[in-house]
């Protein structure tokens, strides 16, 4: 149910499965499409159609300049996933763990995790508000079966990747038919349109809803999930190869992408036309935007289509949310969990917060919390763009494939319109919230660290890989010399505890001159990560294999000198699988060195030697 992975392989139950290799144009471009159309309906999600009625009500046709941008901006990132994918075969999420440390993996990792809790959210409240309006089932029964309905879609995902897409195609169809229905019944001012691709930000909460556009358009999630999902083509690992399949991968993204456009320039358009030009200036509610159509477009068909095609985007969104959350948390963590179980995890973080908000607050504040949730996308996407700007940049990796200075430059200049946007954003809310507050303490003890750390991360992360060049990460066995010294005849069964750190050499050095080359030696080590904790020996992961080819060589060592060794490597709790090893070897002494936790670990994994003393019949040497 939960291990961690050890394949390289980004989505291995599907990496490398679609055949593309055929001599006709037409037929090798139809083998390439599909993942730009699985990534297109992030750009689609409901959290979109909020942002953009709330956008058009009340601004018009002025913020369409937005979404053209946010479109370019997402075909620019998408394509950098897509040469990050085939060329280095890795996601966004494996090359992230590759590059830095775990220090900042760790709050990467978070934040990644927070933009698919916060892209659920808006699928969540999506369907409960699909539901309500096509059978009038209440937003808080639509958001109870909405922690259900994830798990019959992903019945999907076990029959194939080509299936999938073609659900997922099948879906946009759906919305885009459906606002293209409603566009023609909405009629409106062609000449209007056009002024609107002129870049302003008019007055009011302009900027929160062009950072909410932002946000909506290029989601940090779609990310991690294309830069995998281009993988799923079998290629040909040759410079020609690849040239082809980043061709024929950016055509797919290009179609994909200008659909998703039309879309949400659609919904922006109809809620300029129907409700701006009526008065209706504060139309941010999806479900009151639904009420309106009918009676000011003068058909019972636009809210049937407005509900429909609300309802295929939170459920095709449903579907890439759970691949980018699989994608994130094995890359991030090497961590795979069983789909049923990511997911159900998953939306429970986006069903809490939605049930709570409309139970408190009603059924008026889901606006409000889904143009919320996109704001929240948009404010992590600069720790998910710079770090794939960094990586598709870097001609060691990339070779030949780096993007050149042009590229360079309008990606960088992207990432500065986001994380510029967002940086003014936070600080009018901090100063906000102190006028509001009247400068209240929990402002200072929360609400300004938090956003200190993240502005250190976010520098760091920027000018970290031109100041820094960290080496590869290798499995590396920690040396020590295994000493000739005299056997003393009382101890001939001798257990010795590891933790492969520089005190090992120690610990091994006493065992070996009390036991001599009489004694036989059983060597411990104890796995302590979160997984083993909860499922023990169940576990299969990368650090288990790890450990497991540390004991090897360290017993191998002991073998070619002479000595007589075994090993085993225990799960759970350190104490008492230590003791229940040496119970099992059935040992006359153990030796124990120093474990190297201090502090918050002494606190975590307890004072491991003092323990084990208690629980064990034997003389226990304890080596400092």
């Amino acid at each position: 149910m939960i291990s961690k992975n050890t394949s390289t392989k980004s989505l291995e139950e599907v990496h490398s499965t679609v055949e593309t290799k055929d001599k006709n144009w037409w037929r090798t471009l139809f083998a390439f499409l599909g993942p730009a159309y699985m990534v297109s309906v992030g750009y689609m999600d409901p959290g979109n159609w909020a942002t953009d009625i709330a956008a058009g009500s009340a601004y018009g046709y002025k913020l369409i300049w937005v979404l053209l941008m946010s479109n370019l901006i997402a075909l620019l990132l998408q394509s950098h996933c897509v040469r990050l994918g085939i060329v280095r075969g890795r996601d966004l999420a494996q090359a992230s763990k590759e590059m830095y440390h775990s220090i900042i993996n760790i709050p990467l990792y978070i934040l990644a995790e927070i933009a698919i809790a916060a892209c659920d959210l808006a699928e969540v409240l999506g369907l409960a508000i699909g539901l309500n309006l096509l059978f009038h089932i209440p937003l808080l029964g639509g958001v109870t079966i909405a922690v259900f309905d994830c798990l019959i879609l992903l019945t999907l995902m076990n029959i194939g990747i080509r299936k999938m897409e073609v659900f997922i195609i099948g879906m946009v169809v759906i919305m885009g038919g459906s606002f293209l229905v409603e566009l023609l019944m909405a009629k409106p001012d062609v000449g209007d349109i056009a002024a609107g691709f002129i870049p302003s930000i008019p007055y009011g909460t302009a900027l929160y809803l062009t950072i909410g556009i932002i946000g909506a358009t290029v989601m940090p999630h779609n990310l991690y999930l294309h830069s995998s999902l281009v993988q799923t083509r079998k290629i040909e690992r040759t410079v020609i190869g690849m040239r082809k399949a980043i061709k024929f991968n950016i055509i797919d993204s290009a179609i994909a992408l200008n659909l998703a456009l039309f879309v949400n320039a659609a919904i922006l358009i109809l809620a300029a036309s129907v409700f701006f030009t009526r008065g209706m200036f504060d139309i941010a509610d999806i479900n009151d935007a639904h009420k309106l159509l009918e009676p000011l477009l003068g058909s019972s068909l636009a809210p049937i289509l407005f509900a429909v095609a609300l309802i295929a985007s939170g459920q095709s969104s449903t579907i890439t949310g759970t691949l980018a959350g699989q994608i994130i948390m094995e890359g991030y963590l090497n961590l795979r969990i069983t789909p049923w179980l990511r997911r159900l995890i998953t939306r429970m973080l986006a069903v809490v917060p939605a049930f709570l908000v409309l139970w408190f607050y009603g059924e008026g504040a889901t606006g409000s919390l889904l143009i919320l949730s996109q704001v929240i996308l948009s404010m992590q996407l600069g720790f998910a763009v710079i770090p794939l700007i960094h990586f598709v940049s870097d001609k060691k990796k990339m070779g030949e494939f780096a993007i050149g200075f042009w590229l360079k430059l309008a990606s960088w200049v992207s990432a500065l319109v986001i994380v510029t946007l967002n940086v003014k954003l936070v600080s009018e809310e901090i100063i906000s919230l102190m006028v509001d507050y009247n400068n209240a303490w929990w402002i200072y003890v929360f609400v300004l660290p938090v956003a200190l750390i993240a502005a250190i991360l976010l520098l760091y992360i920027t000018f970290g890989p031109f100041i820094f060049r960290r080496k590869e990460r290798e499995i590396k066995i920690h040396d020590f010399s295994l000493p000739e010294l005299q056997s003393k005849e009382q101890f001939k069964r001798i257990a010795i505890t590891l933790d492969f750190s520089k005190h090992d050499s120690n610990t091994i050095s006493q065992a070996l001159s009390i036991g001599g080359k009489q004694a036989d030696y059983h060597l411990i080590h104890i796995l302590e990560s979160a997984g083993a904790l909860l499922i023990g020996n169940q576990i299969s992961d990368k650090e288990e294999q790890e450990d497991i080819e540390h004991l090897i060589q360290v017993t191998k060592e002991l073998i070619d000198k002479g000595y007589k060794a075994t090993f085993d490597l225990g799960y759970g709790k350190r104490s008492f699988a230590i003791a229940k090893s040496v119970f099992e070897f059935k040992a006359d002494l153990l030796v124990m060195g120093a474990h190297g936790h201090r502090g918050l670990k002494d606190i975590i994994f307890g004072e491991t030697i003092s323990r084990v003393r208690h629980l064990v019949k034997i003389p226990v040497l304890a080596v400092s």
